[in-house]
This record gives structure tokens, sequence and C-alpha cells, in this order.
């Protein structure tokens, strides 16, 4: 039987799993070292990283890896794709929340109540320029790729992992996940748990050979201030927390990058708005209200195991 390795770390402010089945005795810790790699680029709360030099150079270009470049046109086309539901430029939105420092050092609970919402100013005024790798944010506008980045993380560890020689790769950032090639054990296909937002356990299990699965939920990330509850997934027309009465969306797709952006989206747009934009853009998943009841989409029951 294949060798598998399973290999738990933290990073990009989150629970990682990496499943490697196959591959040389040191794929599982090399992936770890990629995605640290990732954050120390990607991370607002690094004051070095590419992602911090950008937004603190604005308006002036500022050169980026091409494999931030990359993110940043990811970014860029699934706010375009998805009409401003997902937006990248939430940042200033997200600090005003309280959401100014890592999670883990966010205060749960503040008598002292949040700034106003800020409206996200969206992506219109962002230039790239692919020649150089130059992106240029107008005046105003800063980057998180929060949204995106632990999506586009999986898919491209996972599949440096199988060009590396694994068998099969599944790469887990809290939930946002990418699995490729043969599973563990002789297994027919991976097997992914979608937990219950409510807490009681998990809503059951999908199977798929190969693709990304992605959930958003306001019960992760949340915090109060001045006696409101408050969460990550913001409205980016208002600034304001998303409330249209979801408490969570799994979505399936071929990448994690795009199950993410779509999972967000479809929070923001709410539930009838949402399961179109997750159809019209091949994907499939599950809402669940704030009341507990779930919407399966179509095409989903082709991934939920065979009893």
């Amino acid at each position: 039987m294949t060798r598998t390795q399973v290999h738990h770390f933290h990073a990009m402010g989150t629970d990682v799993e990496i499943i490697v089945v196959g591959g040389t005795g040191r794929a599982a810790i090399e992936a770890q070292e990629r995605v640290d790699h990732l954050e120390r680029l990607w991370s607002r709360f690094l004051d070095d990283s590419e992602l911090s030099r950008l937004n603190a150079a604005a308006p002036a270009p500022v050169m980026v890896s091409s494999i931030t470049f990359e993110l940043v046109q990811r970014a860029l086309e699934a706010w375009r794709r998805t009409d401003g539901r997902f937006d990248p430029t939430v940042l200033s939105a997200l600090e005003a929340a309280g959401y100014d420092r890592t999670f883990e050092d966010v205060a749960p609970d503040v008598a002292r109540d949040v700034e106003p919402a800020r409206p996200a100013p969206g992506c219109e005024g962002i230039e790239l320029d692919p020649v150089v790798r130059a992106v240029r944010l107008p005046p105003g506008v800063r980057l998180d790729l929060g949204g995106i980045g632990k999506g586009f993380a999986a898919d491209l560890v996972a599949m440096e992992l199988r060009a590396a020689g694994a068998a099969g790769a599944c790469v887990n950032l809290g939930g946002d996940l990418r699995v490729s090639g043969e599973p563990p054990d002789g297994a027919p296909a991976w097997v992914v748990a979608v937990d219950d937002p409510a807490g009681a356990g998990k809503l059951g299990n999908l199977v798929l050979a190969e693709g990304g699965v992605a959930t958003s939920t306001r019960v992760r990330r949340a915090w109060r201030r001045g006696g409101r509850a408050l969460h990550h997934l913001l409205d980016p027309e208002s600034g304001a927390p998303a409330a249209r009465g979801l408490a969570s969306v799994t979505v399936l797709a071929a990448e994690a990058c795009w199950a993410e952006v779509l999972a967000k989206a479809a929070f923001v747009g709410g539930a009838a708005d949402g399961a179109r934009v997750i159809r019209d853009h091949g994907a499939t998943g599950l809402l669940v209200h704030d009341d507990g009841l779930v919407d399966e989409l179509d095409g989903l029951r082709a991934f939920r195991p065979v009893v």
C-alpha cells in the first residue's frame, strides 16, 4: 500500500492539514514550508509582506513576485465575475469593524462601538502591468487577499505536490481545501465533512475525486462591539457584516480558489442570489439558513456518499 503522510500545523490564521499519498519522505514538510512562504508574501498583518508593501505604497506602482501578481489578477477577475459580491478592497471596512489585527488578538467583546461602516471602493481603478509584474492601487484603496488566498494556496500546494511525484494530495487550510489524485488507503474518493454552523456536529460528507471545497460562515470569525454581533464576511456595498439570512455556504468547484470566492459571494448575496451565482459559474454546493434550513443545489447529489 502506498505510504501516506498526514501533517498538521498553523498558518494563515487557521489550522492546516496536509495529506500526501506517495511522494518523497519530506513532501508534507516541504508543503508546510511553501504555505509559510505564501503567508509571508500575502499576510496583511506582516509589515514586510508584499501585500503590506503594496497597500502602503498606493498610489505608486509596486513590483511583486509572479505568484502574488497572479493572486491579485485572480482577485480582480473574481470581483468582475461576481459583480462585486466578492471584493478584495474591503480592508478598511474590516479594520473599522474591529478586525485590525490577527484574529487570535481580536478582543471577543468590547463595550466601545465600532466606527461607522465603510463601503468598499471596488477594484475599478486598480492597474496591472504584466510585463514588469507591477500593481498600482488608487489612493484610498487597499487590498485584503484573505478571501481568496487560502483557496489559491491550497490549489498551488496540492498541484506542486502532484508535480513532485505524489500520487495524491489534500491541502486543507481551515476548511478551504483542494484534493487531487489518489486518496489514502486505496479509497475510491476523498471524503470531506461539512460542519453544521450551529455546532451540532456535521451536516454530512461529500465525496470527490478531484477539485476544491470551501465554506464561508459567520460563526468562525465573530466578535462583539458595543453590544453588536459582528463577523468578517462584509457586504461590500455597505461595509457592514452581511446579514441576508445565511449561516454558512459550502461550494464545490474545480479549484479551491474559485470555491472560496463563490462561497463568499453567495453568502453576501443571500440564498436566492447566492444559489444563482454558484450555478452560473458551473459549481454546486449547499446553503444553510439562519434557522437551520439547508438548500442543496443541483448537482450536489453526485458528491454524496452512496448508501
